[in-house]
């Protein structure tokens, strides 16, 4: 008998465990957030479980998180049906948790106030059932969709459960399908790795009334045949971002960073790291992000449970803070609430 080869999984493993060796006090516990990057999933296969009562669990550690933005991770899609259409079964399931957080027994956050998709937009203009439907589903909180296109000739970067073949977003039918979703008010969530943001650039250009969000700081690569050149690899970022920065019409989130893509190591420590060393490590990315386009087009965001590998959703915002110091308070609005509110139009109570 054959034992089936196990799922792969991309993403480091969530170890409750070393988790709970952190420990700090939370800083500026009444500084409102929006978080506007997180997922929901129940993987049995991996034993990776993420819905409301583990989402509660991190959002209910000290941080004044006021609303969130669920993004796609191909979580409930629908088991039958049209190929094309199963990918609405997980806006479904999303906003069913949305309207149970809405009900105000799980606490004042608004959960999933903002929910973004998936939709194959390779479809070509055969996606605007899709995106239609979507709306449909999402009711009121629909905000757009992710296609992933992270893609790089380096396997071991790649993500088995995301394959995107090379050049993606200048696919003449992907951007026939990307043409569908600015009439329809709806933005697109780009996630791909660092050598393809000019490949984004020149989407934005092509697309200025399509509202972007570059995710993660754009996927700075730290591992395969990128480790050892972080130096290298962060000025390549570096004039890519700058040259992104330049359409008006890209938003940049910045977190993402304790994925094991990056490379950082987190991970290997006997105890999660301290805020101030996550800060140390981010500086310059999340500094460069501020320089490029402005407070009004930066959002931390906390990417979990993905990034929960590497630290607590606490420590992620302790480190943000720690980042803005001596920002103003109008730029700290920004970063933590208003530059999410305004990209997914997410109202204020």
């Amino acid at each position: 008998m054959i034992t089936p080869t196990p799922p792969i999984n991309p993403h480091l493993p969530v170890r409750p465990e070393w988790l709970s060796r952190w420990h700090e006090e939370i800083l500026e516990p009444e500084l409102p957030i929006i978080d506007p990057h997180h997922h929901l999933w129940d993987r049995p296969s991996r034993g990776s479980r993420y819905l409301l009562d583990e989402l509660l669990a991190d959002l209910n550690t000290g941080h004044n998180i006021v609303a969130t933005v669920f993004i796609q991770c191909r979580s409930m899609h629908r088991a039958d049906g049209p190929e094309e259409l199963r990918p609405v079964g997980e806006t479904e399931f999303v906003n069913g948790i949305a309207a149970m957080s809405a009900s105000g027994g799980y606490g004042p956050t608004r959960i999933c106030a903002g929910i973004v998709g998936h939709a194959d937009l390779r479809l070509g203009a055969q996606v605007q059932t899709v995106l239609e439907a979507h709306i449909r589903a999402g009711g009121d909180r629909f905000r757009g969709i992710r296609h992933i296109v992270a893609w790089d000739a380096d396997p071991e970067t790649l993500n088995p459960g995301n394959p995107a073949p090379p050049g993606l977003l200048a696919d003449r039918a992907f951007r026939e399908g990307f043409a569908r979703l600015a009439p329809l008010d709806l933005s697109f969530d780009a996630w791909l790795y660092h050598p393809q943001i000019n490949e984004l650039t020149d989407l934005a250009r092509a697309f200025p009334d399509t509202r972007i969000v570059l995710n993660h700081v754009g996927g700075p690569l730290g591992i395969g045949s990128y480790a050892g050149h972080r130096d290298e690899v962060f000025a390549i970022w570096r004039r890519s971002i700058r040259e992104l920065a330049g359409c008006p019409n890209v938003s940049v989130k910045v977190g993402g960073l304790g994925m094991r893509i990056n490379g950082f190591g987190f991970e290997d420590a006997p105890a999660p790291p301290s805020s101030e060393t996550l800060a140390v490590a981010w500086r310059p990315y999340v500094e460069t992000c501020l320089e490029a386009f402005g407070t009004n087009r930066c959002m931390f965001e906390s990417n979990f449970p993905v990034d929960k590998g590497s630290y607590p959703y606490a420590a992620y915002w302790n480190a943000c803070k720690r980042l803005t110091r001596s920002a103003s308070p109008d730029e700290k609005a920004d970063l933590f609430q208003r530059t999410a509110a305004r990209f997914y139009r997410i109202p204020s109570r």
